[in-house]
């Protein structure tokens, strides 16, 4: 796994814990896979997260992987979220 400055690793984790944000999306924007995002997570959530975000991935696996994802579902855009550009996304 590359290394990875502490703004980007929160962002990851951020867009890891989101329900429809696809690992693909990560992969797309940080260059990571998922099974690096899965080590990330590992070693950065205490246990119990870990265990929960897991599970959490694990119960919307259809959410998380593009390929199996609905295709009526749209890509999901928060409201606080400023405009993408060079794939990095701007913070407040």
């Amino acid at each position: 796994m590359k290394e990875i400055n502490e703004i980007d690793m929160d962002r990851i984790i951020e867009m890891a814990w989101e329900d429809r944000t696809p690992f693909e999306a990560i992969e797309l924007q940080f260059k990571i896979s998922e099974k690096d995002i899965i080590k990330l997570m590992r070693t950065k959530l205490k246990k119990s997260s870990f265990k929960l975000w897991r599970k959490r991935v694990h119960s919307r696996i259809s959410h998380k992987h593009l390929h199996k994802r609905n295709p009526d579902i749209t890509r999901f855009k928060c409201t606080r979220q400023r405009i993408i550009s060079n794939n990095k996304i701007s913070k407040r």
